[in-house]
Parts: C-alpha cells; structure tokens; sequence
C-alpha cells in the first residue's frame, strides 16, 4: 500500500469522527509490517478525560486484531495541514514500530505528502 492510499484512508475515516466538542476531526490508518491496515478516528466524550485519538484507536484495532509491529501511519484532520500525533499517541506508537522505525504521513501545506520517522518528532520516548 501506498503513502497516498494510506491517506486517502485516513482522510475517509476522518469523516466518522465524532468531535461535537471540539470540531476537530481527525482520521488514521495504519500499515503493518505484514500488510495489514486498520483505520481509526477520534471521538470526544462529554468526560474530556475519556477522548481517544484517532491514532490509539487505529492503534487498538491492530492490536486487538494480533498486530504489533507497524510501518507507516497516515493521519490527516480537514481542519489542519501537518496534524502530528499528540504526545501520547506518539508515547503508544512507539511501542510498535517495526525494525526500521514508523513513517509518520502528514499532508502539507501544498497537499502533498510529507513522512517523518516517528523517532525524529519523538526522539526520547518512554521505555522500560
């Protein structure tokens, strides 16, 4: 799969977001290191403690699904252009970054692509 496809993806999912707090839609797709792909968006609770990204629930599925090891994650929010993970989600991907570390797909300001290795934005994550 593709940069592109990847995001396209993630552009699609970004739809099913529910935001009615924050109006910022964000959509994800991940690729494994098998090929597999698992899409996620945000959703807000009235609990603004219990809102989870789009990324840790594209994250969950993966998981939930027996995948642990991901190459490449596309997010993209119609509200912004080079939407990057939030700490948090770049705490929890960093777990499972295949060998060669995770490409992180962001649209830029031309609507282009631009990819980060997930350690160049998250340099010194959290490991036991």
């Amino acid at each position: 799969m593709t940069n592109e496809e990847l995001m396209q993806l993630a552009k699609e999912v970004s739809q099913n977001a529910y935001v009615q707090y924050s109006h910022f839609p964000v959509g994800a797709c991940i690729l494994t290191e098998n090929g597999k792909v698992y899409k996620g968006c945000n959703f807000e609770n009235s609990s603004y403690g219990l809102t989870i990204c789009a990324e840790r629930n594209a994250t969950g599925s993966a998981i939930a699904d027996g995948e642990k090891s991901f190459k490449a994650i596309a997010i993209y929010s119609p509200k912004m252009k080079k939407c990057f993970p939030c700490g948090a989600c770049r705490q929890v991907l960093s777990e499972f970054q295949a060998n060669e570390g995770l490409d992180v797909v962001l649209e830029d300001e031309n609507d282009g692509l631009i990819v980060y290795k997930l350690n160049e934005i998250f340099p010194e994550g959290f490991k036991l």
